[in-house]
């Protein structure tokens, strides 16, 4: 609204009915920023929990692996798992949070038989890929952790610059226009009443002369 309106009755209505706008706009947005918010603390304390499970269950796989390890070698080991197979089952679905597009994996199963021979393994082998797996059940739970609340994050980010644009730019100066316009129209309003209560008692006078 850099420029300047023609203070007419038409425009004072049609930046009243923009400020209405701006005014209901910033409300929703205000409510959209709370609702992701929630969210957002909802998944960050997940994530923290993750992380807490992460550390502890990464520490006992690899401990799994140094017995396995020691158990059969590390080359027997390494050709294990090259016969393990890559795991493509991951299902990944989306839930709309007032327009964020949220990530939701599907469980993975916690059985997971092995892909290798029991011929030349061992028992600590055996922990080792079941430690692991429920290592890789927890990074896909971290995976959309993560990425929901870095979605949240961008569009809390978004959601607050247009709710600041509106609240510190667009309101005051519709606001102010309409401000500006009503007094303009006022003081013409009153201009008209002087003038026609002037004209009105100058016709008074004008009848009350006598015709000579």
């Amino acid at each position: 609204m850099a420029k300047k309106i023609a203070p007419t009755r038409g425009n004072l209505l049609r930046v009243l009915r923009a400020l209405h706008l701006a005014r209901k706009g910033h409300d929703l947005l205000e409510q959209k920023r709370q609702v992701l918010m929630m969210e957002l603390m909802r998944h960050i304390d997940r994530a923290r929990d993750i992380q807490k499970d992460m550390a502890e269950i990464f520490a006992a796989a690899y401990r799994a692996l140094q017995h396995a390890n020691v158990s059969v070698g590390i080359d027997t080991v390494q050709e294990i798992s090259r016969a393990v197979p890559e795991s493509d089952e991951f299902i990944v679905r989306l839930r709309s949070v007032m327009g964020v597009d949220i990530p939701e994996v599907d469980p993975i199963p916690e059985a997971c038989p092995p892909g290798y021979s029991f011929q030349g393994t061992s028992g600590a082998v055996d922990r080792a890929f079941l430690a692991f797996h429920r290592v890789r059940v927890l990074v896909a739970r971290l995976a959309e952790v993560e990425t929901s609340v870095y979605r949240l994050a961008v569009q809390i980010r978004k959601t607050h610059r247009r709710v600041n644009a509106l609240e510190k730019v667009v309101i005051p100066q519709y606001g102010a226009a309409a401000v500006a316009i009503g007094a303009v129209l006022e003081e013409g309003d009153r201009e008209d009443f002087a003038r026609m209560k002037i004209s009105k008692e100058a016709g008074k006078k004008g009848l009350g002369r006598e015709v000579p």
